[in-house]
């Protein structure tokens, strides 16, 4: 079956650029067109320098250009939005790309990218810093800077090295990906440049599969950029806040909390079971028990709830988490016996009340070194063993 592609582009003042990329892209889509009917969807901002009017000719040469008018210029997230429903909805898309109207993307490319969507991927992103892609050596520093340097502290901040380009914008993504996406990205902070990282996030977060294809990205030959410190500024503060909620949300987080909040019930519960029973050990024993009992409810609860066990499940599976449990009392015991053993273990910390000196000693880096690794433990063996995905 013939697959509809919608090129869609945005435009502001783009007069001296309309032509060119359609007559360039008009020579790729006649490659493609035992497979695709491909369009071009212009998106003008009601450009003040003719651009729409300029267009509107291309249509009556060419039967692939069309022009949708937005009443306001809205940005750029604003007037891709727009055409991405249009092209839908309208233009029954099952396919659409996201391209800039300076032939900065190499339009050859398009085969590539169909041939990665065919493939399998969902999204594939045109990428400049991957084997085979980059930037204009005419780049002053400073804009080159901007560029690497931002798309590596993006691939850090986000944890994720997969993606070798965070910030490009030249895109083809299928159909399922917009009708799920483009309802995420309503908030009038998407309007702008956030819509292109922010399109990404959400795609990823989704789970769809996105690939990379290389390209060099060219520098414009006519006009203006439109980019300015806002772009990089309001990227920059969009990635730092996804960042921070993915962090409060993770299940890393999660367990951390769920374990303080067991240690804090154990001494609780410690303190009313030596009141109540006659035998220390015994009260000792309870309060642990009561607090892997809180631990094995609130993990299955919160920390695992995309992972919740089945009333069946459970006796087995506390079983098991206490066992587990007992795994990370045995590493610190363990750690402690050989620092003792092999260093020598002391105290804790020492503190000088007369010259507010604070220190720690060997015992204290036993004591955390033993934490910690318990703690690795009981993460690893909870999201293997007890709570092991399906």
């Amino acid at each position: 079956m013939i697959k509809r592609v919608v090129v869609i582009i945005p435009t502001y003042n783009e007069s001296g650029n309309v032509a060119p990329v359609s007559h360039a892209l008009g020579k790729i889509f006649a490659t493609l067109k035992s497979q695709y009917d491909p369009l071009i969807l212009f998106v003008d901002d009601q450009s003040p320098d003719g651009t729409s009017k300029i267009i509107k000719n291309l249509i009556k040469k060419y039967s692939y250009v069309k022009l949708l008018e937005n009443k306001r210029k809205g940005g750029l997230g604003h007037a891709y939005k727009k055409g991405m429903i249009y092209a839908l909805d309208k233009l029954k898309a099952d396919i659409v790309f996201e391209f800039d109207a300076d032939l900065s993307h190499d339009p050859s490319k398009i085969p590539l990218m169909l041939s990665a969507i065919e493939s399998g991927s969902q999204l594939v992103l045109g990428s400049r810093y991957m084997t085979g892609g980059g930037i204009p050596n005419n780049w002053p520093w400073y804009r080159k800077f901007l560029s690497v340097i931002g798309n590596i502290f993006i691939r850090v901040l986000m944890g994720n090295f997969k993606i070798r380009d965070w910030t490009t914008g030249y895109r083809a993504i299928t159909r399922d990906v917009v009708e799920k996406i483009v309802p995420e990205l309503s908030h009038h902070a998407f309007q702008g440049y956030t819509w292109q990282i922010g399109f990404l996030v959400k795609t990823l977060q989704s789970g769809y599969t996105v690939t990379e294809v290389p390209f060099y990205f060219r520098d414009r030959e006519q006009g203006a950029s439109k980019l300015g410190p806002e772009y990089i500024i309001n990227t920059m503060r969009y990635i730092m806040k996804v960042r921070l909620s993915q962090l409060l949300h993770s299940r890393l987080l999660k367990f951390v909390i769920v374990g303080g909040s067991g240690a804090a019930i154990q001494f609780i519960a410690l303190h009313f079971y030596r009141r109540a029973l006659p035998s220390f050990q015994l009260a000792f024993f309870l309060a642990i028990e009561t607090a892997v009992l809180s631990n094995f409810i609130w993990n299955n609860a919160w920390t695992f709830k995309d992972r919740k066990l089945k009333p069946t499940q459970i006796p087995g599976k506390f079983f098991q988490f206490n066992l587990a449990s007992g795994g990370s009392i045995l590493i610190q015991q363990t750690i402690a016996f050989l620092g003792e053993k092999f260093i020598g273990l002391y105290t804790l910390f020492t503190f000088q009340l007369s010259t507010f000196n604070f220190s720690l000693d060997t015992g204290a880096m036993f004591a955390v070194t033993g934490i910690l690794v318990g703690m690795f433990w009981n993460f690893f063996a909870y999201s293997h063993i007890v709570w092991k995905k399906k």
